[in-house]
């Protein structure tokens, strides 16, 4: 009986865990923190893990309200219909109370533990990702997540200001970086998910424009991301561990979304592969921001 019971609560933690995206939580936990480490200041390690831990609890606030407000289409992709809410376990108003709770507490102790500049800009990436991002453009434009990556692109500008206080030209060049990063990242992941977004009717690139467009969107803003990567040495804040580390990192991002380019084609774009190579740039994608990012802590702190 007992077993049972463990089972059933263990289930239930898995379940309210799931809702807040985990994985994608890392990602964002991990940007803001090389943004913390890497800005000139100090930092008090108890308001630093703080920060970090508030950057988290949004992210996975912003996670938990999305799967509350996407829960119709959810239920329609193979992907996604074994998600907490879909499937029955965690009821909608719950899930939106959880989230909504999540982010007020991530806002409020950001503000009062760090400082309100941090806070403001925790509460904004909050505010573009539900609104702007969840509610307005996925369901509307391909271009969802070109305009709505910038959401992602905040949390390493929050680890930065929650040191200093202020922005600087640095965080807004890992903004940028992240938000260059996000297209060729999702796009492909959205080449061999299509038949989920076309059966839920999500706009996404390659349901408008088709495959072979996708692939070439993709290479564009790869070729942009790359020469941008490069930034923070050409304005004297980074060294050579840096700029090596981005160079090779990059060419392999080229390599790799150039073979998503190339890949086998039927006359309708549709890939003779399954997809294969763009299976392999989408995890490579967060391999190359995890180290590049990985880099930039290392070159600086030893620089």
């Amino acid at each position: 009986m007992s077993e049972a019971v463990t089972t059933t609560q263990t289930a239930e933690l898995g379940d309210w865990i799931a809702l807040l995206k985990p994985r994608v939580m890392t990602l964002v936990v991990f940007t803001g923190l090389i943004g913390l480490l890497i800005a000139p200041g100090h930092l008090h390690t108890v308001l630093a893990f703080t920060a970090v831990l508030c950057i988290a609890v949004a992210a996975g606030a912003c996670g938990a309200i999305n799967m509350w407000y996407d829960r119709d289409i959810d239920a329609m992709m193979r992907r996604t219909r074994n998600r907490p809410i879909p499937a029955g376990r965690i009821e909608p108003g719950a899930a939106l109370g959880f989230g909504v709770t999540l982010a007020a507490g991530s806002v409020i102790v950001m503000g009062l533990a760090v400082n309100l500049a941090a806070a403001s800009a925790l509460m904004l990436s909050i505010l573009f990702y539900v609104f702007v991002y969840t509610m307005w453009l996925k369901r509307r434009t391909p271009q969802n997540i070109v305009i709505g990556g910038a959401a992602g692109a905040f949390p390493p500008v929050i680890g930065w200001v929650a040191v200093t206080g202020s922005l600087d030209l640095l965080p807004l060049i890992l903004f940028a970086i992240v938000f260059f990063w996000t297209p060729p990242h999702f796009w492909s992941l959205a080449l061999f998910a299509n038949a989920d977004y076309q059966r839920a009717g999500i706009p996404m690139l390659p349901v408008v424009a088709g495959a072979k467009e996708t692939r070439r969107q993709i290479v564009i803003y790869t070729l942009l991301l790359v020469p941008l990567s490069l930034l923070p040495c050409a304005i004297g804040f980074c060294g050579v561990v840096y700029g090596l580390a981005a160079l090779v990192l990059g060419g392999g991002f080229i390599v790799s979304v150039l073979r998503v380019a190339t890949d086998r084609q039927d006359t309708s774009g549709i890939s003779l592969s399954n997809d294969a190579p763009a299976r392999t740039a989408f995890k490579y994608s967060i391999l190359y921001l995890f180290a590049l990012f990985a880099a930039l802590a290392v070159d600086r702190l030893t620089g």
